[in-house]
Formats: structure tokens, sequence, C-alpha cells
């Protein structure tokens, strides 16, 4: 960050006016100081700092007022609003006129300058982008987002499978984006132009499944008043997506097998045989062959729909893909809520690209939405991510060595703005190579000292002080 970064203060309290000047000015920002908001917008018609603190309630023009105008002409000057009448109301009427952050009083001094130091970072590095690249194309938006070879696999199947009507079976698991697939499947065969119907076997009833694929008769059951079309005649001539095949009732099973053997079947309640041109594609989390050989799933049915199989990945199977797709659904949720995208600090998309994301593509698409709506500031930090991110049972070292996962750890703990991380990790060291040397020994403290490289006083002294004595603990010589 530049040390000739420009700060404006704007409050009508003075004394709050001197500590944040003084403060900053020890932080090496240059300030400028205003006693109400009357003056800031004709100052920014000259100049723009790198960043604006200030008060909601002054005389003459308010902070809220101050803070809409400048979003609405400077949208690139970051600007924090604090108040010492915080409320709901004026949190979030700070964050809807686009503030960076809401400060409420009294504030810790340090604290005031970290959040104005992470708004003025944010100001010169969207200066410095437009500067480096002022033509830079948007992001480009595409079917679905993978540049990792698994993915790049998925990619040619679509493009073989493109001048064909083939039956497809995806395999993968809940939130990997099976329907996307599907969808592209699709839009890139000779069936373009006709419907593309989507069902979920999970979400239907089992009462109500083979109405909704084959549609009723008026009064063929309580509640028919009419002759109702289903999902194979409404994919007439295009493709019907049966997702969660998996979880089709067995009697089901047996009228899809016909259907796709004779091209035809009969509505619920009718003695009228329907012809269709369907393409079946079928979807499914489960491992087909095990419930075929449970007796869940007929084997026949299996074998017609099995006939070309797409595998798609975990997302932890394509981490190098998670930063894309992450700006890409930033980008998507802030169209959503009509606001500016946010951005991924590079410590959090690096921190992002090592969890686990047990929910795949799907838990990643909900993260970025929480974070919009969310996180501080328009920079994300590691610490602006859901709690359950954060939580170290997701986020434990995976290194395939213990210098590698206690390298892991510790980059992860100091991303995380934790501090003093020997004090804890020492002391855990210690009290695992304790007590995997005493395992080793049948409990014996001497031969447990040999093996650790201590001696007898040593390692009693280090179990006294770890907590990690017990009452029944014999003292063996």
């Amino acid at each position: 960050m530049s040390k000739s970064a420009r700060v404006w203060i704007v409050d009508d309290d003075r004394s709050i006016r001197w500590v944040l000047e003084k403060a900053l000015n020890q932080a090496h920002f240059d300030t400028f100081t205003f006693e109400s908001g009357d003056g800031v917008m004709r100052q920014l018609d000259k100049e723009q700092p790198d960043a604006i603190i200030s008060d909601i309630r002054m005389p003459g023009i308010n902070g809220l007022d101050l803070l809409e105008g400048i979003h609405n002409e400077y949208p690139d000057v970051p600007v924090i609003i604090m108040t010492a009448h915080s409320d709901l109301d004026s949190a979030v009427s700070s964050y809807q006129s686009g503030a960076f952050e809401y400060l409420p009083k009294p504030f810790d001094i340090d604290e005031a300058v970290e959040l104005i130091k992470r708004a003025v970072t944010h100001s010169q590095e969207r200066k410095a982008e437009k500067e480096s690249s002022p033509s830079e194309p948007a992001l480009v938006s595409t079917e679905i987002i993978g540049e990792a070879p698994a993915m790049q696999e998925v990619f040619r199947a679509i493009g073989r499978l493109s001048q064909s009507n083939i039956t497809v079976l995806i395999n993968g698991e809940s939130g990997t984006g099976k329907e996307l697939v599907a969808r592209a499947l699709h839009q890139h065969s000779p069936r373009k132009e006709s419907p593309f119907i989507a069902l979920n076997m999970a979400a239907i009833p089992k009462e109500l499944m083979e109405s909704e694929l084959f549609g009723h008769e008026k009064g063929s059951f309580t509640g028919a008043g009419g002759q109702r079309h289903g999902r194979f005649e409404q994919a007439n001539h295009g493709t019907l997506f049966l997702d969660e095949i998996g979880d089709m009732p067995s009697e089901t099973q047996t009228r899809l097998l016909r259907v796709l053997a004779d091209g035809e079947f009969y509505r619920v309640g009718g003695n009228t045989p329907v012809k269709v041109d369907v393409r079946i594609i079928a979807a499914t989390h489960q491992n087909l062959e095990k419930l075929v050989h449970d007796g869940k799933f007929r084997e026949d049915l299996f074998h017609r729909l099995n006939v070309i199989r797409v595998h798609l990945p975990k997302l932890a199977e394509r981490r190098e893909d998670i930063p894309r797709l992450t700006k890409h659904f930033l980008k998507k949720a802030a169209d959503e809520l009509a606001v500016e995208p946010k951005t991924l600090r590079p410590e959090t998309e690096e921190f992002m690209s090592n969890l686990p994301w047990g929910g795949n593509v799907r838990q990643l698409e909900n993260t970025c939405r929480w974070l919009t709506v969310m996180a501080s500031g328009r920079e994300i930090h590691v610490s602006d991510l859901p709690p359950e991110l954060l939580d170290s049972h997701e986020t434990a070292p995976t290194g395939s060595t213990w210098q590698e996962g206690l390298r892991i750890w510790a980059d992860q703990e100091l991303k995380l703005g934790k501090k003093n991380i020997l004090d804890l990790a020492i002391p855990e060291f210690e009290r695992i190579m304790i007590e995997t040397a005493l395992k080793h020994t049948g409990g014996r403290k001497r031969d447990a000292s040999i093996l650790l490289g201590w001696g007898r006083n040593t390692l009693t002294r280090k179990i006294k002080e770890l907590g990690m004595e017990s009452e029944d603990d014999e003292d063996d010589l």
C-alpha cells in the first residue's frame, strides 16, 4: 500500500476527527478533515481520495445521503460509515447505499485503522487493475466451467455425443452439476430446438410418479379433473432428463422399460397408446450396479440406460477450477442481487481451493451467494468465510508427510489471523509424541523417555506441565 494514500475524515465531532487524524498519520496516511458533508461532494469534483470515513448524523447533509451521492458518482471510492447510534436500520441503510463497511462507535482505534487500510488497499488495487487492463473482457459465461483434466473428459464426451441421440447415464455425487451436463448434451444435440424436460425422481411421491411421467386421463384417480400430458409427451422430439433414477420405484421401472423398448405408453387410466420420440438422459449419485445386485433396480433397465456413461468428478478432484468457478458464482450472485461483484483476496482463494467441499459445486455456489450478502467490504478475507468452512474438522491438513501437514496447518492458521501459534503447536506436538511413546512402552515412562531422547526427569516434568498426569500413574523405575 502506498504511503501517500489519502483518507478523508468527515465528522462534526472534533475529538473524533483529531483521534482518527493522528492515528492515520502515524500509519503514514495523508488525511483531510471535514466538519460536515456539505463540502465533500464539491471537493470530490476536484480530486478523489483513496477512502472516506464518515459519520451518519451531522449538520447539513447526513452521512447516508452523502454516501449515496458518492456511490452514485464516484463508485470506486470506498466509504466507511461510522455512528454512535448503531441500530439495525442504520446498518442496513449503510450497506444498501453502498458502504464499504459499517463501524459503530465507540470503536477500537487500531481496528478502525486496519479497516481503513483494507478500504485503501481495495481502492488502489481497483485503480491498478483499470490502468493495467482498461479493456479487459469480462468473465465469459459458459455452460460448464472446467479446465481440470477430469472436466475435459466430460467436455470430450459431450463433443463426441453432439451428433447422437443415444441414451446417456450420468454418474456423480450430489451437487456436481449433473443437470447442467444433461442440458449441455441436449443443447449440443440434433434435438436442441425441441424441449428439454427434467424430472427428479427423488422429489416425486411414489403414488404420483407414473402420472408425472406418463400423464393421466380425466377421472382416472381422485383429483384427476382432466386429461394431463406427462413428461414423456412434453419432451416429445426432445430430451427427458430423469435425475436420481436410482430412486424410481420398481413398478415404474417396468413401465419405463416398456417405453424405451416400444416407444409408446398408456396414460394412467387410458386405453389408447401414445407414441413418443424421446431421448433419455438419466443421472444418479448412487451405485446402480450395487442396486441391481441387491435387487432394487432392474438389470434389464440398467443395461438400457447404461449405453454411454459420463462420470462427473467431485469438486475436490478438480481444485484448479475453484478460483474460476468462484469468480463466476460471485458475479452471478451480484447480478441476481443488483450489487457490485465481490472479489477474493489471494489468500482467501488459496484457502477455499484447499477446502473439502463435501457439497461440491452446489455448496460453492451457495457459499458465493452467502459471501455476496454477508462479507464485509468488497474484498473477501479468509475471516469473512462462513463459520462452517473455518471449522477445524473441515480444514484439517492433508499433507503426505507430517512436515507438509504441519506447514499446511500453520499456513491456514496465519491466514485466519491467528497469532502466537507456537504456543498452541509446541504443547500439542509434545503431547502427541509423549502419548505415542507411552503407548509403545505400555505406559513405562523410563522406556518412553529413551524413545523420545529425553531424560527421565524431563519426561516427568513435561507430563506435569501438559496436565497429562492421572491418579493411577505409577512412578516406574
